[in-house]
């Protein structure tokens, strides 16, 4: 029961992470119709700023200041001098510049900080473990992980359903040009939602350097997993993002923790070690697919 407690815990701090990142991107796509394959070089971006002013101030928080304002700021560039002008072409066309977009931070990124991995220690009051249950003893980062990601969620509903800003955001994705035509400057506003998506991006990245190795190329593995999120949970719904990063975080780290175990039950060890780990792999996206089945427009669309 503790290695069950423990692994849930595992999937929760994945599906956190999963959270943050498929928020950003399902509000893009949902808002803006934009297809951003480059969400996931947002998130390498947040990690190498964020490691980088930590290892130069020695304040976890300056880190996550620069990893936010960094990848906030690179994204209303981006916004700005690209996707600006691919809002009304064909979805192959965005596609296309979006993943040169990842070509180009990649090499930008091993120019500035060369190839070797960077690695991030979590600050010295979020060291160690903590025993939450009797013989259950956890990484307090990681409970700090949660706790942040479920603190994001809360102000993202906040931002949406009790603001002004938030009002004026789902009435753009439902009708741009009628918000348009009210006097709200609908460039502005995609601007900030497009930044917003990505300072969440970079939130993600400072988060998880102290979990894995910051280099080139991160985004890409986990911009698959973001993708599989949105489409379970619901293109354009923040609901639909935290319960499809939950359990897709949940399916994922079960499936690979507790699948081998069964599977050697009836089966030789080698060979069911090969078979579990086949299937844990396949796991999100057959649920994904049984999901797509039960609800095409995923558990939460945003509309309709």
């Amino acid at each position: 029961m503790l290695l069950l407690a423990e692994q849930i815990l595992n999937g929760l701090q994945l599906g956190i992470t999963l959270f943050l990142m498929s928020a950003g991107l399902t509000l893009v796509f949902g808002i803006m119709q934009v297809i951003n394959l480059a969400h996931g070089s947002f998130y390498m971006i947040g990690a190498y700023l964020g490691a980088t002013a930590f290892a130069a101030t020695g304040s976890f928080f300056a880190g996550i200041a620069a990893a936010l304002c960094g990848s906030a700021l690179a994204g209303m560039l981006v916004e700005f001098l690209v996707l600006r002008r691919l809002y009304y072409r064909e979805h192959l066309d965005q596609v296309l510049a979006t993943f040169g977009l990842i070509m180009f931070f990649n090499e930008l990124t091993r120019m500035i900080w060369g190839r070797q991995p960077l690695f991030m220690n979590p600050p010295s009051w979020l060291e160690g473990s903590i025993e939450l249950l009797p013989g259950l003893i956890y990484p307090v980062y990681r409970l700090a992980v949660i706790a942040t990601g479920l603190l994001v969620a809360l102000l993202l509903w906040f931002l949406f359903s009790r603001t002004r800003l938030g009002m004026q955001i789902r009435a753009g994705a439902s009708n741009r040009q009628m918000i348009g035509a009210l006097g709200v400057n609908i460039r502005l506003l995609y601007t900030l939602v497009f930044g917003l998506g990505t300072l969440l991006a970079g939130l993600a990245g400072v988060m998880a350097g102290p979990i894995l190795s910051v280099e080139s190329g991160m985004g890409e593995s986990i911009l698959i997993l973001t993708f599989v999120v949105i489409v379970i949970g619901g293109i354009g719904s923040i609901r639909g993002a935290v319960v499809g990063a939950l359990l897709v975080g949940l399916v994922d780290t079960l499936g690979r923790a507790f699948l081998p175990m069964i599977f050697r039950i009836f089966l030789d060890n080698a060979y069911a070690d090969g078979v579990a780990a086949s299937i844990a792999s396949m796991a999100i996206y057959i649920l994904m697919a049984a999901t797509l089945i039960w609800r095409p427009r995923g558990l939460f669309p945003a509309h309709g």
